[in-house]
């Protein structure tokens, strides 16, 4: 079955998909994406993902590409055409295609792009063994709660990774706080069992696995606390995960040089995976 990706309108063949060489994603990085996981041939959290799309479009002043409801149905469509039971949707929506010049064009029209893949999520020996994490400077925008094209400090923050042998790069803000990985969230949890994450501010992307783990915690009776968190504080933990739409839950056992815990996944991490992959396996 030939892969099918949706451009500006069309359902093309993926090898043939192109967008404008003016295209001010392209040359600005002046647009917006979301990632949504796909489990049984579903979209998870399709609505908390298309709000945050619309969050991110009106924090940028980007006019949406259509109505919600064309958007969904664009989606499962492509579900459809590409026959895709488990992965990812990325979806990108840019200012559209315009002559080059820094500020907005006078009559922009909104250029979309959707495209699946089949993506598995982490190796069953990561998950067993739990990941490595590298931690870096956050030299990031401060407005890291738009989940901008932009993301040229995360790419190289998960390239250095790469080079390291682990799997992600924590990022550490001037005060020394653990902000949130290159494309994940960061946790942490103390030897009373309180599952600490940092609060929403600019300073993060409000993740949408991590809005979905909020409930499920509560609805289990785990303490939650939503604070910043240090780095030394993170590498005395009793465990570590992070979460993201491809990881879910996926267990952190050692930052930079440091074993977290006994070095192994921890119960608590252990449990809240079950719990995420009972709740998107619905």
């Amino acid at each position: 079955m030939p892969r099918i990706a949706y451009v500006n309108g069309r359902y093309v063949a993926h090898r043939e998909a192109s967008v404008h060489i003016e295209d001010r994603g392209y040359q600005f990085a002046d647009g917006v994406y979301e990632v949504v996981p796909v489990f049984n041939g579903r979209l998870v959290d399709e609505e908390p993902h298309l709000d945050r799309l619309d969050y991110s479009l009106g924090e940028l002043k980007i006019a949406p590409p259509c109505s919600r409801a064309a958007l969904r149905f664009i989606c499962r469509e492509l579900l459809r055409r590409n026959g895709l039971r488990r992965g990812i949707l990325y979806l990108q929506v840019t200012r559209g295609v315009a002559p080059r010049d820094h500020k907005f064009p006078a009559a922009a029209k909104s250029a979309i792009v959707v495209t699946t893949k089949n993506y598995g999520g982490p190796t069953a020996r990561m998950i067993e063994e739990g990941a490595r994490v590298i931690t870096i400077p956050d030299i990031r925008w401060a407005r890291c709660d738009i989940k901008s094209v932009s993301l040229l400090p995360n790419v190289l923050g998960k390239q250095q990774a790469a080079e390291q042998g682990a799997f992600e790069a924590w990022m550490v803000d001037r005060d020394g706080n653990v902000t949130e990985g290159t494309s994940t969230n960061s946790w942490i949890v103390t030897a009373d069992k309180r599952v600490i994450t940092r609060q929403l501010s600019a300073a993060i992307l409000a993740g949408i696995t991590r809005a979905s783990l909020f409930k499920l915690i509560a609805a289990d009776n785990y303490k939650l606390e939503e604070r910043p968190f240090t780095l030394a504080e993170a590498k005395a933990a009793a465990e570590a995960f992070l979460t993201s739409s491809t990881s879910l839950v996926l267990p952190v056992t050692q930052i930079d040089d440091t074993r977290i815990g006994n070095g192994k996944p921890g119960p608590m991490t252990r449990k809240l995976r079950e719990v995420i992959l009972a709740y998107v396996s619905k």
